[in-house]
């Protein structure tokens, strides 16, 4: 679906790795509507990315994944 040239970008913007990408999007493929597993995976990605995610903004994106509101053209946000 995405090709390298999508990762690259994501690792040079968060200094996250592809693996590590790739192992966060299996986890919540298998558990897409699982809250605690959505919270989990936004937790881990803040800390890998050394930046902080507020209870308003957690709220918003577990709510957007849970509602099936997240965009298709994710891609096109790097």
């Amino acid at each position: 679906m995405f090709g390298d040239n999508f990762f690259k970008k994501v690792e040079n913007k968060t200094n996250v790795n592809k693996n590590t990408i790739l192992d966060l999007a299996k986890k919540l493929q298998n558990n897409t509507k699982d809250e605690k597993t959505i919270r989990e995976v936004i937790h881990n990605l803040s800390e890998l990315t050394g930046k902080e995610v507020s209870k308003e903004k957690e709220e918003k994106i577990v709510e957007a994944i849970l509602k099936d509101k997240v965009p298709n053209n994710v891609d096109k946000m790097f």
